[in-house]
């Protein structure tokens, strides 16, 4: 069933599991297009607010990750914000409303568990994710960003695990993600001090991959999308999630995990057509009978 939180720029009849090619599909606070083959563009879309997380746009943020890895066309997510932010974390104007009027009957403090399920699913999602960092990342923002998979951040953009000038904690996977993304001295730097970063200073540090001009973001992180999404899906999936799981286990566990990866993937036609592309000495050709099978698995 279509979510009421969401519509299509235009009429589209075809099955849900299929992405309404080439239409935008906009949620209340989000859309999404596809923008090549097997990338999807995610964008954050409260510009007026520097795209300041409030419920709606946890709710939608799910909404939209249910639908787009359901679709086994769709390989690899590009996630950036609207307008001359990434996102700012919470919307401060929503979060002081609250504070006067809800805290007391809700005893919730704002957003805090609002944003837990997006943050996991972003983790657990079988697409990789690319964020592209096209302007402010803060507090909640950053954390976004930090979920994903790879950063790409435009010359212009400002990063900072900014909780603490709230008088707040980080909130939505700062303190997970800072230390293992740059180590455990310069997150409590950022964390404790609550600094902006450039983008330059990023880079250096390892908070991001790369930085490119403003013009440059959207078709640098797409590119970078559609050369991940040329790979095998599941070998893609795989990956991503070993590389995850090798935050928290030891040598002998992430063996382990790769040995029954790499026994399931040995049964695919993927691999098959890997081994007969490298020694036939041409291009592989992946993705193929998915296509066919029209979002089939």
């Amino acid at each position: 069933m279509v979510p009421t939180s969401w519509r299509l720029q235009r009429s589209c009849k075809r099955p849900m599991d299929k992405l309404p090619d080439p239409a935008k599909v906009e949620f209340e606070t989000v859309f999404y297009e596809p923008s090549a083959d097997g990338v999807v563009l995610l964008t954050l879309n409260r510009p007026e607010h520097g795209n300041g997380v409030v419920p709606a746009m946890a709710r939608d943020l799910l909404a939209a990750l249910a639908q787009l890895e359901e679709n086994k066309d769709v390989r690899v997510l590009v996630l950036t914000g609207a307008g001359r932010q990434f996102c700012a974390g919470a919307d401060l104007v929503a979060f002081q409303r609250y504070l006067a009027e809800d805290l007391v009957r809700e005893e919730e403090p704002y957003n805090a568990r609002v944003l837990f399920p997006v943050t996991q699913r972003l983790v657990a999602c079988r697409l990789p994710l690319i964020a592209a960092i096209n302007g402010g990342a803060t507090a909640g923002g950053l954390d976004l960003a930090l979920a994903c998979d790879i950063r790409l951040a435009s010359s212009t953009a400002k990063m900072g695990e900014t909780y603490i000038r709230l008088g707040l904690n980080p909130g939505n996977g700062g303190a997970y993600f800072l230390p293992r993304l740059i180590g455990s001295g310069l997150a409590a730097e950022l964390a404790l001090t609550g600094d902006i970063l450039t983008a330059e200073q990023a880079l250096k540090i390892g908070l991001v991959n790369h930085v490119v001009e403003p013009n440059e973001l959207h078709a640098s992180a797409i590119a970078l999308a559609t050369r991940i999404a040329a790979n095998p899906r599941l070998a893609l999936e795989a990956t991503k999630q070993q590389l995850r799981q090798s935050w928290h286990t030891d040598l002998a566990g992430a063996l382990g995990a790769s040995f029954w990866a790499t026994s399931a993937l040995q049964r695919t036609r993927d691999v098959s057509e890997g081994v007969t592309a490298a020694r036939e000495k041409r291009p592989p050709r992946y993705n193929i009978k998915d296509k066919d099978d029209k979002g089939g698995a």
